[in-house]
């Protein structure tokens, strides 16, 4: 144990900072065995060898190590105007392009990332936008060509997200080409805007997630209403200050409202997820892609406020607004036409959903693919 110590505690050391993301990721994995394994006969010593584990990262978790690790942006930084050099993983992400099922998810897409590290993030930021499957598919033949360029596969230099949960979102390379990958922790604090230290609200972390992800995608766009309610706007305008300014005061207004009124805790929530699933893509993202889950999962938590609004004796109705135009719309208000991605005639991505509460109907608000 004494040289597991002195490793973690060497000041400036790649290695101690490759041994702490293992130990890490050991914890973490004992963690979640243990949630399923409880009457295994190693059950009691494993709880032991965290507390071990514990100990040795907790005590070195203000180590010196920690400054050599670039920060999330330095890998998802934005993509530089300038001329590009030349790129080992060009020829690659071109053949990604030509993709035959891929079009229909990103619609005309050019490369724009002026170095490796860059491209590789870039090429993986797209598959998060399509259906799990394909993403999976895609991702493992970005690998499997890597290889010939002399690069290998790293799931240990990654950026982390906060999270409640650890998720390895995509992986790295190392060897001829170097590039961070991604994952959720529950190590790391949300965006310091939030001014919240922890990682168990899983809306706090999908906001944080936004934060980060808007600051390095220049394809990223809004159609929140509060901001611009005649169309669909790219945040690389004068409308991302706005659009952040809006997500982050909506995140807040739950923490003010929530030993309040549950009505008007339940229009706040409504208000936020309408500022969570109003950053979108051109065009819109699977329902059953990585950022379809998150959302998903932002939309989930609706269900937890109106149970607690019915149980205070509130009357509640909650619909999202799927399948095709003409069904929803007498449920929707100020609606937008896009004409990429989806099928025409169907809602393309549920902006708001439908409320009544108590004798107050909320409309919702959809973008649809024009006939």
């Amino acid at each position: 144990m004494s040289n597991l110590n002195k490793l973690l505690n060497t000041k400036n050391s790649k290695l101690a900072w490759l041994l702490r993301l293992q130990l890490l990721g050991l914890r973490t994995e004992l963690q979640e065995a243990l949630k399923t394994e409880g009457s295994d006969p190693g059950s009691d010593i494993c709880q032991e060898l965290l507390q071990e584990l514990d100990v040795i990262l907790e005590s070195n978790i203000q180590s010196n190590n920690t400054a050599e690790i670039p920060s999330w942006e330095d890998v998802l930084e934005p993509v530089a105007n300038q001329h590009p050099t030349q790129l080992k993983l060009k020829p690659i992400a071109q053949t990604l392009l030509t993709h035959k099922e891929l079009s229909q998810y990103i619609g005309e897409y050019q490369f724009h990332s002026t170095d490796d590290a860059q491209l590789w993030n870039e090429m993986q930021r797209l598959l998060l936008r399509v259906p799990h499957k394909l993403a999976d598919k895609l991702r493992s033949q970005l690998l499997n060509q890597a290889t010939t360029l002399g690069a290998t596969e790293d799931k240990v230099s990654l950026r982390q997200l906060a999270f409640p949960t650890h998720e390895h979102i995509y992986s790295g390379l190392k060897g001829n080409i170097q590039a961070s990958g991604l994952c959720f922790s529950n190590l790391v604090n949300f965006d310091e805007r939030l001014h919240q230290s922890g990682s168990e609200d899983i809306l706090g972390a999908i906001v944080s997630t936004y934060l980060k992800f808007i600051e390095v995608d220049p394809h990223l766009h809004h159609a929140l209403r509060s901001v611009d309610r005649f169309g669909v706007r790219s945040l690389n305008s004068v409308d991302k200050p706005k659009y952040i300014a809006a997500l982050i005061e909506r995140f807040h207004r739950i923490e003010v409202t929530l030993n309040t009124d549950m009505s008007l805790n339940l229009r706040t929530r409504i208000d936020l997820d309408e500022a969570i699933h109003s950053l979108i893509y051109l065009p819109c993202v699977d329902r059953f892609s990585w950022w379809g889950k998150l959302q998903q999962e932002a939309r989930q938590t609706l269900e937890v406020a109106v149970q607690q609004a019915r149980q205070a004796g509130i009357s509640v109705q909650i619909r999202p607004l799927w399948g095709t135009y003409a069904d929803v719309y007498p449920f929707s208000k100020d609606d937008l036409q896009v004409d990429v991605g989806g099928i025409p005639g169907e809602v393309s991505a549920c902006l708001r959903v439908f409320a009544k509460i108590n004798d107050e109907v909320l409309p919702g608000r959809v973008l649809f693919h024009s006939s």
